[in-house]
């Protein structure tokens, strides 16, 4: 017996503050992304494509050869969007029991990419509705481009579980998927019982979550056919200063 696959709970564009501030996380629609962000779809399509050029993840802890990745960071102040040097990704054991507690360095994502219209555009409008919910501020902000394949038979794309990242606010965008199964999304109560399940499956559909109030991960996948893969691009939202082994 196979499970249902369960559609995200779309968010209407007009909701997304008072749903992401009432349950802690919201899920927008490509429709809906493309409205706020004013980000064109077909423009966010021309991405795609460097999603193919993703060296492997060198550092993951259970040996696998599943999942491809480039990371860069950003400082967004109200309407300035800057690249800053590149620095590692860290993460603490306390939120990554997996892989935290040293320092990763990782290939920077393409010029060509970062260099987009619509790449400032993101980066700037997602600023502003963390602002909205926690006031204005700058905020420093991690891009992780995600290929997860099944090279090992499976892939995992959270294989730390079920996690916070130590942040203030994630962002999790479907870039694409192909001949596979599962990735399921998972989101919980920090501190309760009350979860929901449901699959990203639309190029560009949306995940927000506040890191403080949820905890999250997305469940292996399987190959349904040759070239199987799962894409996705997480922009993490931290205020005060990165994450790092100095200052956490």
């Amino acid at each position: 017996m196979t499970s249902a696959t369960l559609s995200p709970p779309f968010t209407s564009p007009a909701h997304l503050i008072p749903i992401l501030s009432q349950q802690g996380y919201a899920a927008l629609s490509p429709q809906g992304l493309a409205e706020l962000s004013g980000c064109q779809l077909d423009h966010l399509d021309a991405w795609r494509a460097s999603w193919n050029d993703l060296p492997l993840d060198l550092y993951l802890k259970d040996g696998g050869r599943y999942r491809r990745r480039r990371h860069s960071c950003f400082e967004v102040d109200g309407q300035q969007v800057e690249q800053v040097a590149h620095r590692a990704h860290w993460q603490p054991l306390s939120y990554n029991a997996l892989h935290g507690g040293m320092q990763r360095w990782f290939e920077p994502m393409s010029p060509a990419l970062v260099s987009q219209t619509e790449w400032a555009a993101l980066l700037r409008w997602l600023g502003g509705v963390c602002s909205a919910l926690k006031g204005h501020q700058p905020w420093f902000v991690e891009a992780h481009q995600f290929r997860i394949d099944t090279s090992d038979g499976i892939g995992r794309p959270t294989p730390e579980g079920a996690h916070r990242d130590g942040v203030d606010f994630v962002a999790v965008l479907l870039v694409g998927r192909a001949n596979v199964k599962g990735g399921e999304t998972r989101v919980f109560e920090a501190t309760g019982p009350n979860g929901q399940r449901f699959t990203l499956a639309e190029p560009w559909s949306l995940l927000l979550l506040d890191d403080e109030r949820v905890i999250h991960e997305s469940t292996p996948i399987q190959p349904t056919g040759d070239g199987a893969y799962r894409d996705t691009l997480v922009l993490t939202y931290r205020s005060g200063r990165f994450q790092d082994d100095v200052g956490v």
